[in-house]
């Protein structure tokens, strides 16, 4: 034990920690260390590896699926028969796809009652799919590992998860498919991103809940979170590294004393929330809010015009991430825009106890589109 908080003292002293890419292995050579408070970096290349799980849920396939993406460990949830787009053809290959770009941390277990909700609710026709954050998963051990030429500077920063799910849509999703993308606090911010930077995606409808998208560091949970996020996180290394050799059984427990106050927490976040007791993921997901607090800054009112028929965002009305008035202002700068706020009361974690209720919502305003 000693020996290896000395190696993790190390590590500290050396400004950053193996990410989940590397931290459960050896690093490929040329691969050096980064994830925490810094992205990895690899002199020319980058590593991928794959595994698949599929399940039944209800009598419909569900695959979770592991994979390096741009150097970074991602987890990707896809409910439906279709495994792999690219080599989806003919009848069998959907023409549209539901993608869901998660908050931070980007874990795409949150999402899954939401997701089961919105496949069903759209008759099985079409693949849900949700994208993890590059390095905020934990990969099972002893994964494959092949060589790939396609590197990315500071994969878990902000503009690295930007670029991640860029180069994920790039080498996953046929550039004919046609999408609905819904983006989840800091997702929106990435997806009106995603939206600039890859004009030529075919998006029908963009779905921002809970928006995330501008001023985050002067948002009442901003006030807070920024201090503690860019100059204490790394304070929080050695609680998180001696609670990650708890036994599974006390970490649920924790887990759900700490959710205690939520009277019928899903289950699913639950079991997602263990994702965060190891230190990579932890740390990863801490290193991308530190850059959200400094980068997140101004609305980009250029991306949302251009594309605002596009577009619908919902606010919170109890909302400390971003609150009433950059509604109300954004309602006054697009007053012609789908720019709507709750009126049930539901937290800005709405996974946490509201999934079917935010996917019921979400149904009702692709009905009235007519977008499937």
């Amino acid at each position: 034990m000693r020996a290896q908080l000395s190696r993790l003292a190390e590590r500290w002293r050396g400004g950053a920690y193996y990410s989940s890419v590397c931290s459960w292995t050896s690093a490929p050579k040329g691969c050096a260390a980064g994830g925490w408070g810094a992205g990895r970096k690899c002199g020319s290349r980058s590593v991928r590896a794959t595994i698949h799980r599929t399940m039944s849920e209800d009598h419909f396939p569900v695959h979770d699926e592991f994979i390096y993406c741009s150097g970074g460990a991602t987890e990707v949830l896809k409910f439906g028969p279709w495994k792999d787009l690219q080599k989806s053809n003919g009848e069998s290959k959907p023409k549209l796809l539901i993608l869901i770009i998660p908050g931070n941390p980007g874990v795409v277990g949150f999402y899954r009652t939401f997701m089961q909700s919105l496949y069903c609710s759209l008759d099985q026709r079409y693949p849900v799919w949700a994208i993890s954050h590059a390095g905020h998963c934990s990969p099972p051990r002893g994964m494959d590992m092949t060589q790939e030429y396609d590197q990315m500077e500071d994969v878990f920063g902000l503009n690295g998860q930007i670029e991640h799910k860029l180069s994920f849509m790039k080498e996953h999703v046929p550039a004919d498919i046609k999408l609905i993308l819904i983006g989840h606090s800091i997702g929106c911010y990435i997806i009106l991103e995603m939206m600039k930077r890859a004009a030529d995606l075919k998006v029908l409808q963009s779905i921002m809940l809970f928006p995330t998208i501008e001023r985050m560091a002067q948002s009442p949970q901003g006030k807070i979170m920024t201090p503690l996020l860019c100059s204490l996180r790394y304070v929080f290394y050695m609680p998180l590294y001696l609670l990650s050799f708890l036994p599974e059984n006390l970490k649920t427990s924790l887990v759900r004393f700490v959710l205690r106050g939520i009277k019928s927490v899903d289950e699913a976040s639950v079991e997602a929330c263990l994702n965060l007791f190891r230190m990579d993921c932890a740390a990863n997901a801490m290193y991308m809010g530190s850059q959200e607090m400094v980068k997140v800054l101004e609305r980009d009112n250029n991306t949302i015009k251009r594309n605002l028929q596009k577009l619908i965002f919902y606010y919170g009305a109890t909302d400390n991430w971003c609150p009433v008035q950059y509604y109300e202002e954004m309602k006054k700068a697009f007053p012609e825009g789908s720019i709507l706020l709750c009126e049930k009361g539901i937290r800005h974690a709405f996974v946490l106890d509201s999934s079917n209720e935010v996917a019921t919502m979400t149904i009702d305003w692709l009905k009235k589109r007519s977008l499937y």
